[in-house]
């Protein structure tokens, strides 16, 4: 077992590219458990004479796993850099792989820690930690599992690149994190879909197979910005058609992707960078935005400002 567990070491750090390369490739696997853990130092120290970074927590753990982040491990990075010796310092040779593991978390989970501020009954409530929200709105009860690279035969033969959320026909789906709406439509394997690219132009996250007839918020076109937990779209089961607005999916359900864009060329080509997020979404699933029906329409319960967002220059918004 001990052979087997070097050899894995050894071909994830073979893998990695040098520093300086554009990522090619991440396998995101960082357990519920370790996110969590590492989300909590986060918070916990902000403000703190020292901010323990839990993508810094991460990268740590990740170059000493070979990516892995078991708790322990998560634990122990937490610890360590809560002393006065640098990431470098900590690592000695393994250092060279830093690079590599904090630009592959930052670009998966770059978005989902912030300040932001939630409006509760006319007040401003400014706050520090989780500002992305759970795909699926708050009261709606779904299910999910690790379904990540399990086999899809519509079309072709292929890996499934997303999670999909099981619930109820007409469920309201919120924006994980705030973005441009970048694709929105028909696609004939996702159904009526939604695309919408973080404000850093890192993440792409895809929403599919919404409900037949209305499947978006009312209003939204392309090209809009949506704050995290915003209505965009409500669950169906449109999709695997070449015929637009047909029900072909056999279950209702929510497919949920998380493309990572290191790179503007490889956005879309036949080696996009798609990761697991089954555990992302289980952290999300802590954080889920209200979204109420009224006379006049659906509409968000609490409203959100990030306070983040300014950090991004509009030049890096793509629209």
């Amino acid at each position: 077992m001990r052979r087997w567990i070097i050899i894995l070491l050894f071909v994830g750090l073979f893998a990695m590219p040098v520093r300086g390369e554009t990522i090619r490739w991440v396998d995101f696997g960082v357990p519920y458990e370790s996110l969590k853990y590492a989300m909590n130092a986060d918070i916990d120290s902000y403000e703190k004479e020292k901010h323990i970074s839990w993508i810094e927590v991460l990268a740590l753990a990740g170059c000493r796993t070979g990516g892995k982040c078991g708790l322990s491990s998560v634990k122990k990075a937490v610890k360590d850099l809560q002393g006065d010796k640098s990431p470098e310092e900590l690592l000695g040779n393994l250092y060279k792989y830093y690079s590599y593991y904090y630009e592959a978390f930052n670009g998966a989970l770059g978005g989902l820690l912030g300040n932001f501020s939630i409006v509760v009954d006319g007040e401003q409530k400014p706050c520090y930690g989780l500002k992305a929200y759970c795909p699926i709105a708050a009261g709606y009860g779904y299910s999910h599992c690790a379904d990540f690279g399990n086999s899809r035969s519509f079309g072709f033969t292929r890996k499934h690149l997303g999670n999909d959320l099981m619930g109820s026909q007409g469920t309201p789906i919120v924006a994980v994190e705030g973005g441009v709406v970048e694709a929105m439509g028909w696609n004939r394997y996702g159904g009526w879909r939604i695309g919408i690219r973080s404000f850093d132009s890192k993440r792409y996250y895809y929403y599919a197979h919404l409900q037949k007839d209305k499947p978006f918020a009312p209003g939204l076109e392309e090209g809009d910005i949506v704050q995290a937990g915003d209505l965009i779209g409500f669950m169906g089961r449109t999709g695997y058609s070449d015929k637009e607005n047909v029900n072909n999916i056999e279950t209702v359900h929510l497919h949920f992707g998380l493309e990572l864009v290191f790179e503007e060329s490889r956005k879309e080509c036949n080696s996009e960078i798609w990761i697991d997020v089954y555990n992302i979404v289980r952290l999300l699933s802590e954080h889920r935005s209200t979204i109420v029906k009224t006379e006049g329409g659906w509409k968000r319960k609490y409203p959100f400002v990030d306070f983040d967002i300014s950090a991004y220059p509009k030049d890096n918004i793509f629209v």
